[in-house]
C-alpha cells in the first residue's frame, strides 16, 4: 500500500510538472535560471574566498613562524655568546644561567621548525586549493557570461517564436471558418469571384444584344445607300430607270370607270 501511495505522489508530481511547463512564461523561466546561475556564481565566489583566505592565512602564520625562528636563533646566539663570555670571567652562576637560558632557545627552535614545516606543508595544499578554486571561478565566470550573452538571442527567438504564432493564427483564422455566423475568407472570396462573373457575364450579353441590333442597322442603311448608287450610276450611263410607284397617300381615291 505504501508503495503504490508513493508512485501515485509522484505520478502526481510529474503530471503537475508538466502541466506547469506546458503553461509557464519561457521569459521567465529564462530569468529564473540566468538568476539562479548568478546566485550559483555567487556562493562559488564566497566558497573561493575562503579557500585563498585560508591559503593567505597560512602565509602569514609561516612568515610570523619565520620571524619567530630567526629572533630564536639570534637569542639562542647571544645567549651562547654571553656564557662564553662568562666563562672566560669565571662566573660560574652566569656560565649556568646563561647555558641554560641558551637551552631553552634551542628547545623553541625545534618547536618552531617542526611548526614552520607543517606550516609549510598545509601551505602546499592551501595553494593548490587556491588554484583550484580561482580556475572554477574563472571558468564559471566563463560560461556565466556566455548564458547572459544567450539571453538577448534567446529573447529574440522568443519573440520571433510569439510573432509567427500570432502570423499562424492569423492565417488560421483565414483560413477556416470562425463561426456558423462567421464565414471563412475563402467563402467570401468565392461567393464574390461567383458574384462577379456572373454580374460580367450578363454584361456581355448585354452588349452582345445591343452590338447585333447596331450591325443590322448599319446593314439596312449600307443596302439603301447602295441602292441609292446603283441608281445614280444607271443615271451617269443614261439608262432609264422606271420610277417607282408612288405610295399612296391618305385620303387619296381612285377613280372606278364603272362608276364615272
Amino acid at each position: 500500500m505504501l508503495s503504490y501511495l508513493r508512485k501515485r505522489w509522484n505520478y502526481l508530481l510529474a503530471k503537475l510538472n508538466l502541466r506547469h511547463e506546458e503553461t509557464a512564461d519561457p521569459k521567465v523561466q529564462l530569468e529564473q535560471a540566468i538568476s539562479e546561475a548568478k546566485d550559483q556564481h555567487r556562493r562559488l565566489r564566497e566558497q573561493a574566498a575562503n579557500v585563498v583566505a585560508n591559503q593567505k592565512q597560512t602565509e602569514m602564520r609561516i612568515n610570523d613562524a619565520l620571524e619567530k625562528l630567526e629572533k630564536t636563533n639570534a637569542n639562542a646566539r647571544q645567549a651562547v655568546l654571553m656564557a662564553e663570555d662568562a666563562a672566560a670571567r669565571g662566573d660560574a652562576a652566569k656560565v649556568d644561567q646563561y647555558t641554560s637560558a641558551a637551552q631553552q632557545f634551542a628547545d623553541r627552535l625545534l618547536v618552531l621548525e617542526e611548526e614552520i614545516e607543517s606550516l609549510k606543508a598545509m601551505h602546499f595544499q592551501a595553494t593548490e586549493a587556491a588554484d583550484q578554486a580561482k580556475s572554477a571561478v574563472k571558468q564559471n565566470a566563463q560560461v556565466l557570461q556566455k548564458r547572459l550573452s544567450e539571453k538577448s538571442a534567446l529573447l529574440s527567438k522568443l519573440d520571433q517564436a510569439k510573432m509567427q504564432e500570432t502570423v499562424n493564427s492569423a492565417m488560421s483564422t483565414l483560413n477556416e471558418s470562425i463561426g456558423d455566423d462567421v464565414p471563412s475568407f475563402d467563402e467570401v472570396r468565392t461567393k464574390i469571384e461567383a458574384r462577379y462573373a456572373k454580374a460580367s457575364a450578363v454584361a456581355e450579353l448585354n452588349e452582345s444584344a445591343v452590338e447585333s441590333s447596331m450591325l443590322e442597322i448599319e446593314e439596312a442603311a449600307r443596302s439603301v445607300e447602295a441602292a441609292a448608287r446603283l441608281t445614280q450610276i444607271k443615271a451617269d450611263l443614261g439608262i432609264n430607270t422606271a420610277p417607282a410607284p408612288e405610295a399612296i397617300t391618305q385620303g387619296e381615291i381612285v377613280d372606278d370607270p364603272d362608276t364615272a
